[in-house]
């Protein structure tokens, strides 16, 4: 009763940090259930992505009633990560990444997520550093940097579940720089819904999945995503990130060590 609870508790916080900012989910879940709970870092990712799937289909129902998802942008993102997401698994049953190399698995968890607290932390930063040279891209030029982008992603969150957030929402600040905060949110949450379905099957397929624990995952974050989602435009989100980079830094360099 406990661990169910425990779960459900993970769930509802994670779920409320992805509605107001679009960061949290894999990089806090994926670690969570790992070091907290003990479960095998394959079974830990795929699980990962299927709560998150549902997760954030639930945040973009809401950020699309209230029009806060640039479509066009999603599917960009989409043409990259998809074919991307596809060639990792195949190579992950291939290779027996899953099962027989856990190991790497932990790695490159760990090194997405130190990587994933830079850019949370230094998100102005980078985007500043980016914004001369790429505020005057052309249209077509930009679209096909959104593909690159989407493929990156596609890779990253199909071994490790982490990086459609911080990773996502901070590439679209540099390329869509005059595009609202929420809009990007939204957009990012969006495309991390196909991304994250698609990866999460392809584990399940794997037999990385265990479904009682989506579940009991699901029971608490599909409320807090609805209620991040909701809050994500009037609440100040500065100190969160802060407090969320530190959180990923130390488990990030926990996994790798």
């Amino acid at each position: 009763m406990f661990i169910s609870f425990a779960h459900i508790l993970s769930g509802f916080f994670v779920g409320l940090l992805v509605g107001v900012t679009g960061v949290g989910g894999g990089s806090l879940m994926t670690p969570l259930l790992i070091l907290f709970f003990g479960i095998h870092s394959s079974t830990a990712v795929g699980s990962d992505l299927l709560y998150a799937a549902t997760t954030k289909a639930v945040g973009t129902s809401v950020h699309g009633w209230r029009g806060s998802v640039d479509w066009r942008i999603v599917g960009r993102l989409m043409t990259g990560s998809v074919p991307l997401t596809l060639i990792t698994i195949i190579l992950c049953s291939l290779l027996g990444v899953a099962h027989q190399k856990s190991h790497f698995l932990n790695d490159a968890l760990g090194i997405v997520l130190v990587i994933t607290a830079c850019f949370v932390i230094f998100q102005a930063q980078v985007t500043r550093i980016f914004a001369g040279s790429l505020g005057e891209l052309g249209e077509r030029q930009r679209a096909l940097l959104t593909v690159f982008v989407g493929a990156i992603l596609g890779i990253m969150v199909t071994l490790t579940s982490v990086g459609a957030g911080a990773i996502g929402v901070t590439a679209l600040i540099v390329l869509y720089p005059k595009l609202s905060p929420t809009r990007i949110v939204g957009s990012d949450i969006a495309h991390a819904v196909p991304l994250t379905l698609l990866a999460g099957i392809g584990h399940w397929w794997l037999g990385d999945v265990n479904f009682s624990l989506v579940g009991a995952l699901l029971i608490g974050s599909i409320p807090g995503v609805i209620l991040g989602s909701l809050w994500s435009t009037r609440m100040p989100d500065r100190a969160l990130r802060v407090a969320m980079a530190a959180v990923l830094l130390v488990v990030g360099v926990r996994l790798v060590a």
